[in-house]
């Protein structure tokens, strides 16, 4: 009768530490532009909290660096959020999953916008100087420090090329792109014209110089402490991640911050050439 009564307490004990141990939860992973960190940061604890039984796998990179994670590197990831909308069937619907005849995405859900923007300090070089009429001339001085992202990876990064080759029709100047990328890179970047539209090419292998004033990373997220630092004094990124962040911002003319949907026609007298894939014409971000 002992040896029942100690087996049906071990039997207990048993039981109820399996009930006292965590439910294992369900992994939600999730890839997003690094503009979305802190916006996507709220929006995880809101989720987990009314989803307990959920746990939400972020990580962050740049707009076209999230889709090859995808599509070359064929990681599962449940939800993909860019910065670019274009990017999504221009670089998932043309892609099969490996062993099948299903591309990765074949739809997706436009659910913000935003406006590109120059950061700065008030420390930094020519801040009690710069506007929107001489921003480009203040970026393009040897002196000045200027931070992109990889437009190899990121969609602020070739966006950025895009508006100095926007602003040579908005302020009637030629030489505004060639000023600022000139000399700045191993493998030129090129400004083509092809009469009703202006190309981009961006080399399969870019590096800046030596003793270059553009610094490169792979995604604008990692500009950020750079700026703050002091390490350079103007940044590109969305007005949302300026905010989010106390910069300056230098607000872009309507027909060269990006975000305006009436101009589209306008942005899309430019696009951008890589060496595996040509961009179409930029949307809203």
């Amino acid at each position: 009768m002992k040896k029942l009564i100690s087996g049906l307490i071990c039997l207990s004990l048993a039981l109820s530490l399996v009930a006292c141990q965590p439910k294992e939860k369900t992994p939600l992973v999730v890839f997003a532009a690094g503009s979305l960190i802190q916006p996507f940061n709220e929006l995880e604890k809101a989720f987990e909290a009314k989803y307990p039984d959920i746990d939400v796998l972020s990580e962050y990179h740049g707009s076209i660096q999230v889709m090859r994670h995808v599509t070359e590197l064929h990681e599962s990831i449940d939800v993909v959020a860019t910065a670019d909308q274009s990017l999504v069937p221009m670089l998932m619907y043309a892609v099969n999953v490996p062993g099948t005849d299903q591309p990765y995405a074949d739809w997706y859900i436009s659910m913000a916008a935003n406006k590109l923007g120059i950061a700065y300090q008030p420390g930094s070089k020519y801040a009690d100087e710069i506007d929107a009429e001489n921003w480009w001339k203040i970026l393009s001085r040897p002196d000045v420090r200027v931070g992109i992202s990889d437009p190899r990876f990121d969609a602020v990064g070739y966006r950025a090329l895009m508006v100095f080759a926007l602003a040579q029709e908005v302020y009637g100047n030629d030489s505004i792109f060639n000023e600022f990328v000139q000399d700045q890179f191993r493998t030129p970047i090129r400004l083509v014209d092809m009469g009703d539209m202006q190309i981009i090419r961006v080399p399969e292998l870019l590096e800046t110089t030596k003793g270059s004033h553009i610094l490169l990373r792979g995604a604008s997220i990692a500009l950020i402490s750079l700026l703050e630092a002091g390490e350079i004094d103007y940044a590109f990124e969305y007005e949302s991640v300026i905010h989010q962040h106390g910069f300056q911002l230098l607000v872009l003319p309507p027909n060269l911050n990006l975000g305006e949907s009436d101009m589209d026609e306008f942005y899309g007298k430019v696009t951008v050439q890589l060496d595996f894939q040509r961009f179409a014409t930029v949307e809203p971000v």
